[in-house]
């Protein structure tokens, strides 16, 4: 099945500490069925210092569910739902809302 969500999209959280917050995916995990965003559901990580890195309490974006999900419409700005069609013999992504389409 072709990925709905994929990295680079503009997201809305649904649910969650992090509801109505927006952001960009920077990571997708198509196994886990999560992705990752960026600014979104941060967590404190402890990590000890080496050659490479200073070490101590850094924060890390972890992965969110996708279905807690949503692409932002391009045209009207809010949470919609992605859909299919194919536009010539291109299979393309749109907003279901405006029926923008999204891959251009």
């Amino acid at each position: 099945m072709a990925a709905k969500l994929r990295k680079g999209d503009k997201v809305i959280v649904l649910a969650g500490k992090d509801k109505g917050k927006t952001g960009t995916i920077t990571t997708v995990l198509p196994k886990e069925n999560k992705a990752v965003v960026e600014g979104i559901n941060i967590a404190i990580r402890h990590t000890r210092q080496s050659a490479k890195s200073q070490g101590g309490r850094l924060p890390q974006a972890m992965p969110i569910d996708l279905s807690n999900l949503a692409f932002v419409d391009p045209k009207e700005g809010g949470p919609t739902r992605v859909g299919f069609r194919m536009e010539g013999d291109r299979k393309v992504r749109f907003a279901k809302k405006s029926g923008t389409t999204i891959d251009a």
